[in-house]
């Protein structure tokens, strides 16, 4: 089984109308956000050993709060998931290294959002995330395949789906 955690990066601070997009970082709600979340992570046993994290400031401040909660995870930061679509986070999920059973995405909405409703079997909490995957949610995507080259649309278990403001 191959588990895939998606993690939208919390709520950033628009104080600053000359930063780039991308530069932007966290407010103070999403940085909040993100210690509620890496404290369900740690109690929950979220345990990827890679994290896959978008470049933009945004992201990997959130991943630098929620890290202590996932353990000790390999962290890859990469420019293309920055603004990627669900096909482009697709085809990086099926090349993830095969030795890896739990892999995190940190990334950004639509595409974050988008692959988890291409990848997620219908289910109560997938109609949930349809409606919105906001900022700070993490959501856990179980594929019974073997390899991660085999992951495939409408296939996966969307087992978690947890929101900063409901912990």
């Amino acid at each position: 089984m191959k588990r895939l955690y998606l993690l939208r990066h919390a709520k950033s601070a628009w104080d600053d109308p000359a930063l780039r997009d991308r530069e932007r970082p966290l407010a103070p709600r999403g940085r909040k956000a993100a210690k509620r979340v890496g404290r369900w992570a740690k109690k929950h046993g979220v345990r990827p050993q890679l994290v896959v994290c978008s470049n933009a400031v945004r992201a990997q401040q959130t991943l630098q709060i929620v890290r202590p909660g996932l353990g000790d995870p390999a962290v890859w930061v990469e420019v293309t998931l920055y603004a990627a679509s669900a096909e482009t986070l697709l085809s990086r999920v099926r090349a993830l290294p095969e030795e890896i059973d739990a892999a995190m995405l940190v990334g950004h909405n639509p595409g974050l959002m988008e692959l988890l409703l291409l990848l997620a079997a219908q289910g109560p909490l997938r109609e949930r995330a349809r409606k919105n995957l906001p900022t700070g949610a993490l959501a856990l995507l179980e594929n019974d395949v073997g390899r991660w080259a085999d992951v495939s649309p409408g296939a996966a278990r969307l087992t978690t789906f947890v929101l900063p403001r409901e912990l």
